[in-house]
């Protein structure tokens, strides 16, 4: 079954403590809301099944629809509903990045900038020195407790946030927490003097015996999507540079009334040529519209008129491909900035 109580913290970091590198250590930050409620946000930096070393990527710069999604929600905790159309977070169907660019970091060592606790505590201590900062911390919550004291902080009651990385494709042994659109992330948000100079920053982690390849109802890793012979990095993640064709831009907003003639470009970056036959491209909401049934040859360039009911938003959106056994391809996300100027083709 997923997590119980999935959603999002968003609250001021105002400590971090560091744990050492022996059974399940975890990077402790306690942060506290605008009503003066105190939290703790475990995020794992050490796995408990082998390979030890988490999977991690930071987008120091986000630029995703999710950032606009969160706008409005209130300081502290916001349990967010179930599927696609919030500000959930989800690696696989969310487009929030491409999984071929994750990196793997030992949990602690010794020795400057060269851990994943050492990369955790970069940000977080940048959001802590600057008041103004705010952590969106997302993943399952527990407590309030009301006679427990946090075990790290010391604060009453102990309240926090857990499972602060990807929630699904599980091995067996933890396949009970898998869902679809509940994974865990860290965003901070620093403002700037001008809402222009806002910048997000993103830290996403999986664990290695993770798979990327998942159900769409109950997040269980798909059978026969292990790792394969030089095609992906581990957990079933693609190669770099390995997708066969991929989503190289889009014509989101078209002049004109409505509706609107919206195309997506594909481009087959491979030396063989594809066959695009059950071939389909997603909305956010999971719409989908079909490619047509043609071959595209190897290096060729194919824009798909949308029909059928996939629809690409003014205001931010994701858009997926997906091959005839219904597996992801590739997957780009795009704003409203983006979205908002008629008639140009947005480029990814």
């Amino acid at each position: 079954m997923p997590l119980k109580t999935y959603g999002v913290l968003i609250a001021r970091a105002i400590d971090a403590r560091r744990e050492g590198s022996a059974n399940t250590p975890h990077y402790q930050i306690e942060l506290t809301d605008d009503q003066g409620t105190h939290y703790r946000a475990s995020v794992n930096v050490k796995s408990q099944e082998r390979p030890n070393e988490l999977l991690y990527l930071v987008d120091d710069d986000l630029r995703h629809p999710v950032t606009a999604r969160l706008a409005g929600l209130a300081s502290g905790w916001n349990t967010l509903p179930a599927g696609p159309g919030g500000p959930n977070l989800d690696f696989v169907r969310g487009n929030l990045f491409d999984p071929s660019k994750m990196r793997v970091l030992p949990p602690d060592v010794a020795g400057p900038d060269n851990d994943l606790a050492d990369l955790l505590d970069h940000y977080v201590r940048r959001a802590i020195e600057d008041p103004a900062a705010r952590l969106y911390v997302f993943g399952e919550r527990w407590g309030p407790e009301a006679d427990v004291r946090d075990k790290i902080f010391g604060f009453l009651p102990g309240n926090g946030v857990h499972d602060i990385h990807m929630n699904q494709g599980n091995s067996r042994r933890f396949q009970g927490d898998d869902g679809v659109w509940q994974d865990g992330g860290l965003l901070i948000r620093f403002p700037g003097q001008e809402p222009a100079q806002e910048r997000w920053v993103a830290v996403f982690l999986a664990f290695q015996s993770q798979k990327w390849h998942t159900d769409d109802t109950t997040g269980h890793a798909l059978p026969g999507t292990a790792p394969d012979t030089g095609t992906d990095t581990g957990g079933g993640r693609p190669a770099p540079g390995t997708q066969p064709v991929r989503i190289v831009a889009a014509l989101v907003n078209p002049r004109g009334p409505a509706p609107e003639a919206e195309t997506v470009t594909l481009l087959n970056a491979s030396p063989a040529t594809v066959d695009l036959t059950g071939w389909r491209l997603l909305d956010r909401l999971g719409h989908s519209s079909p490619l047509p049934p043609v071959p595209i040859a190897a290096g060729a360039a194919l824009p798909v008129l949308l029909t059928g009911g996939a629809q690409l938003g003014n205001h931010g959106g994701e858009i997926t491909l997906l091959d005839a056994a219904g597996l992801k391809v590739h997957g780009v996300s795009y704003t409203a900035e983006d979205a908002g100027r008629e008639g140009w083709t947005v480029v990814f």
